[in-house]
């Protein structure tokens, strides 16, 4: 009998070039994920509308608002489990029609109330998208171009969350707020029947959960027409240690607890702070008398700020490592804080300090979840980010809440974002320390990522 050859299926992945293959998943994964972005920002382009239907104060939104954060807080753990255990694509299909049939009903709603739990029902779903499809794609990409390849992908997000402030131009005066939640709604039911029917499944997870052999070979020759699989093959994942299922202790062991806390730390800072930002914005800016198009409009630009921010990090963080997620943190303080003092003087100013926000914002999301899928092995890459999305959203809760409370005592427009800008504060401070971690970590050998990843980021190169 012939001995079985050893089939590495990482080098496989890490020494192709980019091909139609990686760009056909990474463009499908961003309409998936765009609707995820329109989604969550949905509820706050409604909101204006809401308040003057249901004649509620403007605080009264700000439960609502954070109850879809809230629910992404148990979404992502949960099915980040699920992606670890019976596969990403799965994990998405069934996250995609969770939020697709709950923000369809908000359709029906006439209350607050009601509104406020079926986000939180969409919010499980939303959160279960999350990292499951950015362990998706990075799992496909060579780690020469993985961060890459992920902030591609999840420029979707922000794509997606610029799309209900043009709704709300366009389509809210002729069919009514509803027909925010009928977008949000119908077509990621859509998506989930193709991601059920189209997309592919991890190729590293199939090889990690030993499925059959048939499974991985036609994804290779889907990746590499014409390629070699040698009949016998034995496939393994050579540079990464094996784990038995899943336990939380995973991601404090081998060098992590550092690393996980700190990565932990800088997401809830930062969705803290982006949330309270994008959530309140569109509701702020119309109670300071500007018209509801305008603030619309600023709304968009958050959005598509946050995309080039996204793009414009994607390439460094892949050869820098995390110090441009550190210089983003620190840049992030002044043009928060300023967008009270600048934003009301003229239009142009309003439009422009938004932009930076989302630039800043946005963009240093996007390098923290490439981080999470860097950090963390195939075996719970998916629970790794999970987690990391799950105690964030603490971060994402209490942004809303915390700008209710500000707006409910009446704190000026220039003061509440300085008050915005102080989780940016506290994430500079830790994105040090995760910096500093993530490179003794690999400098002992014991990590997942390059060693060149490890070193620039603590670097600051």
């Amino acid at each position: 009998m012939a001995q079985a050859q050893t089939f590495d299926v990482s080098q496989f992945i890490d020494d192709r070039k980019i091909n139609g293959f990686n760009w056909g998943l990474v463009i499908f994964s961003f309409f998936v994920i765009m609707f995820d972005g329109y989604d969550i920002g949905a509820v706050s382009f409604a909101g204006p509308h809401l308040i003057a239907e249901w004649h509620i104060d403007r605080s009264a939104m700000g439960p609502a608002i954070s109850a879809g954060l809230f629910g992404i807080l148990f979404g992502s753990p949960i099915l980040g489990f699920v992606g670890d255990r019976w596969g990403r694509k799965i994990a998405i299909a069934i996250s995609t029609l969770i939020f697709g049939v709950f923000t369809l009903v908000i359709v029906w709603t006439t209350g607050i109330d009601q509104l406020t739990y079926l986000r939180f029902f969409a919010g499980i779903g939303i959160g279960g998208l999350l990292p499951n499809i950015i362990a998706l794609n990075a799992e496909f990409a060579p780690k020469r171009m993985r961060a890459t390849m992920v902030i591609i992908m999840f420029c979707g997000i922000t794509f997606g969350g610029s799309l209900p402030g043009l709704v709300s131009i366009w389509l809210v005066p002729s069919y009514g707020w509803h027909i925010l939640f009928y977008i949000g709604g119908i077509l990621p039911l859509v998506m989930a029947v193709l991601v059920a029917a189209l997309m592919p499944e991890s190729l590293k997870y199939l090889v990690v959960r030993s499925r059959p052999r048939e499974r991985i070979v036609r994804i290779l020759q889907a990746m590499s027409p014409g390629a070699s699989v040698p009949a016998n093959a034995n496939f393994v994942i050579r540079d990464e240690k094996q784990y038995a299922g899943f336990n939380p202790k995973y991601l404090f062991g081998d060098g992590l607890a550092g690393i996980t806390i700190t990565l932990w730390i800088c997401f809830v800072c930062n969705l803290m702070a982006f949330y309270f930002i994008q959530g309140w914005l569109p509701i702020v800016l119309t109670s300071a008398n500007l018209p509801i198009s305008q603030a619309a409009w600023a709304g968009t630009l958050f959005q598509l700020g946050g995309t080039v921010g996204g793009l414009v990090l994607a390439r460094p963080i892949d050869t820098r490592g995390l110090a441009p997620v550190l210089w983003l943190f620190i840049v992030s303080v002044p043009v928060v804080a300023l967008i009270g003092f600048l934003g009301l003087q003229s239009e142009a100013l309003l439009f422009l300090m938004v932009s930076l926000a989302g630039f800043c914002s946005l963009g240093l999301q996007f390098g923290l979840n490439a981080a999470s899928a860097l950090i963390y092995p195939t075996a719970f890459r998916s629970n790794g980010s999970g987690w990391a999305f799950g105690i964030g959203r603490f971060g994402s809760v209490a942004g809303p809440l915390i700008g209710g409370v500000l707006i409910g005592m009446h704190m000026p427009l220039t003061w509440l974002y300085v008050c915005g800008a102080v989780p940016y504060v506290i994430g500079a401070i830790s994105a040090i320390g995760l910096t500093r971690f993530y490179y003794r970590r690999f400098e002992g050998g014991l990590g997942t990522a390059h060693d060149d990843y490890a070193r620039g980021a603590a670097a600051g190169e």
